[in-house]
């Protein structure tokens, strides 16, 4: 199985990953790669995979990706099919932090994935954004407004976790993921929203 928590920028992903890779076992986190330079205190495979331009578009063009994306800072982040490998081959369930679209990407693509979507009040979502974010006005509008379209696309995931308070947000995705790792005899495959 393949777990992927989405949801637009703000919501809170990061803060209830963590928390979830606290509670519940047997989780791991796929490592992405990238082509944005390594920083110092990186390494290769722990915080991301660094690739050249052109390995990652030869990784591309060989099918190696299950999702990509490409930023306006001209940098492209993916989740190799490797990675989703190496963590099953390990014997734990893969975890993956995606944007909306490589979301949908990976439900395509593996079969018993499943999306979780981390949602946040509309205003909560400006705020955080506003307080945290380096970028311009404009540029916070721009990721205010994309906040709010993924957030009305939200009904297009398998479950959604409103993330209005950590503690519980954290609690309710635990047990829906240790409902979700149950043998799949022994579950209801039906959504609960």
């Amino acid at each position: 199985m393949v777990v992927v928590v989405t949801g637009p920028s703000g919501a809170g992903k990061g803060t209830l990953i963590k928390e979830l890779l606290r509670r519940v076992p047997g989780l791991e986190v796929a490592v992405s790669a990238t082509t944005r330079e390594q920083r110092p205190a990186e390494e290769n495979g722990r915080e991301y995979w660094f690739l050249s331009d052109a390995e990652f578009e030869r990784r591309v063009q060989a099918g190696e990706f299950l999702e990509y994306v490409a930023y306006v800072s001209g940098h492209r982040y993916g989740t190799l099919r490797s990675e989703v490998d190496r963590i099953a081959a390990s014997g734990s369930t893969c975890l993956l932090e995606l944007e909306t679209d490589g979301a949908r990407r990976v439900r395509r693509q593996v079969q018993g994935a499943v999306t979780i979507f981390i949602a946040a009040p509309a205003s909560e979502l400006e705020r955080r954004l506003t307080e945290r974010a380096t970028e311009s006005a404009g540029e916070i509008g721009e990721r205010v407004e994309l906040a709010r379209k993924q957030l009305a696309q939200a009904s297009e995931f398998d479950y959604v976790v409103e993330n209005d308070e950590v503690e519980r947000a954290s609690e309710e995705l635990a047990e829906l993921v240790e409902r979700l790792l149950v043998p799949s005899t022994h579950r209801d495959p039906s959504p609960h929203r």
